[in-house]
């Protein structure tokens, strides 16, 4: 968390992408819920490895620490690339289909801070963070989207608690 702090992405950034993912499905979703989420996701190491790795990378292109052709690459965001999404998806796996989905739409859409990460002004590099910052949203609204399917099943006795 302290990372994204030190990037300029706040966990209130991030809970309303998820809440604007997950409350036309969810009319009682608070966005303390969302946040809860969020730092759920956060816990998992696996995801903490892939910001920290993404966030490097981008703080070595700033500082144009990387060799060409890559430093080229990364500086411009190239569209080809991919190795950035490819980070960012294999963090939503453990959040099933929905967040494998909802990361497609936000990395196409590029809704709420992921556009301002996006976008590349004042000498900052964001190749691997925007999509991060996706995949943070979307296994969190995953992960939202499982729980209140969980929650429904187990009130209607479709489900024993394990």
């Amino acid at each position: 968390m302290q990372k994204l702090a030190e990037r300029g992405v706040q966990l209130e950034d991030i809970a309303e992408i998820v809440f604007a993912m997950q409350a036309p499905y969810h009319p009682d979703l608070a966005m303390e819920a969302c946040l809860q989420s969020i730092h759920a996701v956060l816990g998992k190491r696996e995801l903490q490895h892939a910001i920290l790795v993404g966030i490097e990378l981008d703080i070595m292109t700033e500082k144009k620490q990387l060799s060409e052709p890559l430093q080229s690459i990364l500086e411009n965001d190239e569209s080809l690339f991919g190795c950035d999404e490819t980070l960012a998806i294999g963090s939503v796996f453990g959040y099933g289909s929905i967040a494998l989905t909802t990361f497609g739409y936000l990395d196409k859409e590029k809704t709420g801070i992921i556009r301002r990460l996006d976008t590349k002004t004042g000498g900052a590099v964001h190749t691997f963070l925007d999509d991060m910052v996706a995949a943070i949203a979307a296994a969190a609204s995953g992960r939202i989207a499982h729980k209140s399917r969980d929650e429904s099943e187990r009130a209607g006795g479709l489900v024993e608690d394990v």
